[in-house]
């Protein structure tokens, strides 16, 4: 008997240690911000495991069936840069996936979620599949989650964990305060805010993924009128009067090729009297919210009845895209959810005005989207005119990612410290790949440095994004392949140099303008915060030189020769030979700047301000 006791202890040992394993960092969610922090995290060397309740990696732009691209196309940063060839690579070049109308880059939804897996298979990245977090908990600085696969209880234990859930499901579970809905403008300070913070949160979408059989009279995969259909709701389909957004939808044909995708195919997620869904989930119980997810979706099966029956598009049938029964989605495209409370808060103010604030110096994530919300569905949201809210190109910075008050955890999806307003811009594709790559990086460098998410340095983690060739400031006239790119993107973060911000229709800009000469006071001016002894130094409005610069360095005890810049410029691989009173252009002088006087090496804090 005692043999028998020994044997059932040492068994049960043996499955706890299957069952239970320890990692340097846990995601949770395999979204599009917690697949780029996984990969970003893995390939920087740390243990990294991602629990997915779906089979499919990429949340909403695979599992829910969002496979048209919003934005980014002249910012291919980092993973979305990455992920973005592959598809060029997968359907023949950038043509072939500019099917559709509202976007460059439009893709089958389980063509990406291949890629992505793909993507995945590093080093150090355990995924696990199925997989449902059940409990959270911290103690003595290490997370334990319980979830549960396949009908078994495991557990993971981790130094830092990542919520990259669709909604910010772990914010209360762990303590982190958070807002959620529509902020009030005493809150935010924008002009744009309502008077009094709300809970409405914007209209979800069940999207569907449709293919043209062709002619035929088989009535095979036509869809069921579906209960409580009203042809009514979906009447001005069709009928888009002439505006910004999208200006006049001429007819049906137009409005089923806004996302029109490669192979014949067809994305359903038209906001115009189509499947936009309003559901007042944070109020809900679980059993409640599952009944009106439902009803979203039935919403979008009265919506392909109305385009097949209605509108007499009998060709077109529901694709075999998901691994669903239904061949609907395994999940909703949830364009908002709980915003944490973070180190940092992006509003309007910051996006519109960078340089009037120093959070750009935090950047570790870029957007060009417009501030784009939906909620035609809720006639009890207040009245904000979104479409004139005019933004440039924009940097999100390193703070938002990290809670104010919990330690150790990041978020790393549409959960960032932002304002409800500009959710609407941060919420899109590639920038949520942007911010999950951010959050990898930040926990990787965590682990390497053995020191917290709140401590870790900003500068080495943006260093490390850089590495990986994502951009910090929203350079578009500077690609990745250009020699100077990391020179000129750590100039930018450091303020040194600036852009220039063109808010423009539905890719927004900013230039760096390289080929312009570089007055002297311009250089100063942007050095003078990180060495006050520039101060009583004279610079005029003439172009600067190595002269000028020459002169900098003496004034800050940096004793160097003409000799010692051409060396840098050409270990830099600049075939010119640089003269002494050789007017030196943007571009040059950021890389001179950059590897001579080096002032991206001084610290700043999560606000953007000097820490030394």
């Amino acid at each position: 008997m005692g043999r028998k006791i020994v044997l059932w202890l040492f068994c049960l040992g043996f499955n706890l240690s299957l069952a239970q394993q320890q990692v340097d960092v846990l995601i949770v969610g395999g979204g599009a911000g917690g697949t780029a922090a996984g990969i970003q995290a893995a390939r920087m060397g740390a243990r990294v495991q991602l629990i997915e309740k779906t089979q499919w990696l990429g949340g909403m732009l695979t599992s829910a069936g969002v496979s048209a691209i919003d934005g980014n196309h002249n910012l291919p940063s980092g993973i979305w840069g990455e992920f973005r060839q592959k598809l060029y690579d997968h359907y023949g070049g950038p043509k072939a996936v500019a099917t559709g109308w509202v976007s460059h880059t439009l893709f089958e939804p389980s063509v990406g979620k291949d890629i992505l897996t793909k993507m995945a298979h590093v080093d150090g990245l355990d995924i696990r599949y199925g997989a449902a977090f059940k409990d959270i908990t911290q103690e003595a600085g290490k997370w334990t989650v319980k979830y549960v696969q396949n009908g078994k209880q495991k557990w993971t234990e981790a130094t830092v964990l990542i919520d990259a859930t669709e909604t910010g499901e772990l914010l209360p579970l762990v303590g982190v305060e958070f807002r959620l809905g529509m902020d009030s403008k005493a809150d935010t300070g924008e002009k744009e805010a309502p008077e009094h913070a709300n809970s409405i949160v914007q209209d979800l979408t069940y999207v569907a993924i449709l293919e043209d059989v062709g002619p035929s009279k088989n009535r095979r995969g036509l869809v069921k009128k579906p209960k409580g259909y009203d042809p009514k709701a979906y009447a001005c389909a069709c009928k888009r009067e002439d505006g910004e957004m999208f200006g006049a939808v001429s007819g049906c044909e137009q409005m089923l090729n806004y996302a029109k995708l490669p192979n014949g195919k067809y994305m359903i997620n038209w906001p115009n009297c189509g499947n936009d869904f309003y559901l007042n989930w944070p109020e809900l119980s679980p059993t409640e919210k599952e009944d009106k997810l439902k009803e979203a979706k039935l919403f979008t099966q009265g919506f392909v009845h109305y385009i097949q029956n209605e509108l007499g598009f009998r060709n077109l049938r529901l694709a075999n895209e998901f691994p669903t029964k239904d061949g609907y989605p395994m999940i909703p495209y949830h364009r908002e959810g709980r915003r944490a409370k973070g180190k940092s808060f992006l509003v309007v103010d910051h996006l519109e005005h960078p340089y009037d604030y120093n959070l750009y110096r935090t950047g570790i994530a870029v957007g060009d989207y417009p501030i784009d919300h939906h909620h035609d569905k809720n006639p009890d949201a207040p009245e904000i005119d979104f479409i004139n809210i005019k933004v440039p190109s924009y940097s999100v910075p390193m703070g938002s990612l990290i809670p104010g008050k919990v330690d150790n955890f990041l978020v790393a999806d549409k959960n960032i410290s932002v304002s409800n307003i500009v959710n609407g811009t941060t919420r899109l594709q590639p920038v949520v790949l942007g911010i999950g790559q951010a959050a990898g990086a930040i926990a990787a460098q965590a682990i390497k440095d053995n020191t917290t998410t709140s401590e870790v340095s900003i500068r080495r983690v943006q260093q490390q994004l850089l590495e990986s060739n994502a951009y910090l400031m929203p350079f578009m006239d500077v690609p990745v392949s250009d020699v100077a790119f990391s020179s000129i993107q750590r100039m930018g973060v450091s303020g040194v140099l600036k852009g220039f911000g063109v808010p423009y229709k539905w890719a927004n800009q900013t230039w760096f303008y390289q080929e312009r000469l570089v007055p002297e006071y311009e250089l100063k001016t942007g050095l003078l915060p990180f060495y006050p002894k520039l101060n009583t130094m004279p610079a005029s409005g003439g172009p600067a030189t190595p002269k000028f610069l020459l002169e900098i360095l003496k004034l800050l005890n940096q004793e160097k020769s003409l000799q010692d810049v051409r060396s840098v410029w050409q270990r830099l691989g600049m075939p010119d030979e640089l003269a002494i009173d050789q007017p030196l252009d943007r571009r040059t002088v950021s890389m001179l700047v950059d590897q001579i006087i080096r002032p991206f090496d001084i610290a700043v804090d999560f606000q953007g301000d000097l820490s030394n």
